[in-house]
């Protein structure tokens, strides 16, 4: 999910309120919207936190499961250039 912008009042609240970017995102995926003329009030619902819960132990079971998970990026640009699964010890230098 793309997020859409975000105001530099909405950043700075985030961080004044310590919301991270993350429970944005959840609202928006799984928030109930409630319209008025000018604004959407999105938030949580029982429903919506039940979604939530749902999603987060479905991602912490995917996530034990993809623990060794690896990926390479380009020194230079950061561009990740592969991905897999350790399946030996890492050797260090």
């Amino acid at each position: 999910m793309v997020q859409p912008p975000l105001t530099e009042h909405a950043e700075t609240r985030m961080q004044q309120r310590a919301i991270p970017a993350l429970m944005v995102e959840l609202l928006l995926r799984y928030g109930r919207e409630e319209r008025t003329h000018q604004r959407t009030v999105v938030f949580l619902d029982a429903r919506g936190r039940e979604k939530v819960r749902e999603a987060l132990r479905s991602t912490l079971e995917r996530l034990d499961k993809l623990e060794h998970a690896y990926l390479i990026q380009a020194a230079d640009t950061g561009t990740v250039v592969t991905v897999g699964h350790r399946t030996k010890r890492r050797r260090r230098p």
